[in-house]
């Protein structure tokens, strides 16, 4: 499949809106991490919103490759650049504002949200998505 850029936000709000929250939702009730809070729900904001940008960025890249295609090992460097700006705009920088001061944000809890996250989004766009959306490979990642 040569996803559009239309297809890859609507690809990238769908699975973060459904996949994304389910496996947000042990670390916001305080199951995983440091306790309860809903600054997961900021991080998974800030990476569907900044990820929109990105996609675009993707969507420009893309088109120099022969194939106009996009691999999955390509996937996984994107999404450690992702990280890496959201982490440096939550945590390091702090310019991108939480419901805590940026001090008491865990690293660690951080990046095991993440990672456990996009895993499972990732995951879920290889395969799942190929068996519930059956023309969405077909229509450049739409799924409208």
């Amino acid at each position: 499949m040569t996803p559009t850029l239309f297809g890859r936000w609507q690809t990238r709000l769908l699975l973060l809106s459904t996949v994304g929250v389910l496996v947000s939702l042990p670390f916001v009730m305080g199951f995983i991490g440091p306790g309860a809070n809903s600054v997961y729900f900021w991080i998974l904001s800030y990476v569907a919103i900044f990820g929109l940008g990105w996609d675009m960025l993707y969507d420009y890249l893309q088109k120099f490759r022969w194939d106009r295609d996009w691999p999955a090992a390509y996937q996984l460097l994107a999404g450690i650049w992702e990280i890496v700006f959201v982490f440096c705009g939550v945590k390091l920088i702090g310019f991108l504002p939480i419901p805590l001061p940026k001090e008491e944000l865990p690293l660690g809890a951080l990046l095991i949200h993440y990672s456990i996250v996009w895993l499972a989004v990732f995951i879920v766009s290889q395969s799942l998505m190929r068996i519930l959306f059956l023309r969405w490979r077909f229509r450049g990642g739409q799924w409208l």
